[in-house]
C-alpha cells in the first residue's frame, strides 16, 4: 500500500471515529508508545496510546477532515486538510514497525 493511501485511510478512520464516537478503529493503527502533538491549539502532548485514547475519550473532536494535498518525505506522511467547520492545518504522520509513532498537528 503506498503511503498516500495509508494517509488517506487515516484520515477515514479518524473522520468514522468522530461520526461514531467510537475510537477503537482509529487507536488500533497507533503504535503503543505512539506521540499525538499540536500546535496552535493549547492541549497536548500525549504520549501513549492509552493517553491519546484518554484525550479522545475526556475532550473528543467534533470537527472532520478533508484532505487537500498529501506529501511524502523521507520519513513522513504530510497531510493538508480543511476542516469541515473551518478552518485548515496540517497533519504530520511518522510510522514505525509497531503502528503510527507520531502523529503532528499543526492549525494555521
Amino acid at each position: 500500500m503506498t503511503a498516500r493511501k495509508r494517509s488517506r485511510q487515516h484520515v477515514e478512520r479518524f473522520n468514522a471515529a468522530v461520526r461514531s464516537g467510537d475510537w477503537d478503529e482509529f487507536l488500533a493503527t497507533l503504535a503503543p508508545e505512539a506521540v499525538m502533538s499540536f500546535d496552535g491549539v493549547p492541549v497536548g502532548p500525549f504520549v501513549g496510546r492509552d493517553a491519546i485514547a484518554v484525550a479522545y475519550e475526556t475532550n473528543p473532536p467534533t470537527d472532520t477532515m478533508e484532505i487537500r494535498d498529501v506529501e511524502i518525505d523521507s520519513d513522513a506522511e504530510i497531510v493538508r486538510f480543511a476542516w469541515s467547520k473551518g478552518g485548515t492545518g496540517t497533519l504530520t504522520i511518522r510510522r514505525g514497525a509497531g503502528g503510527i509513532t507520531k502523529l503532528a498537528v499543526r492549525f494555521d
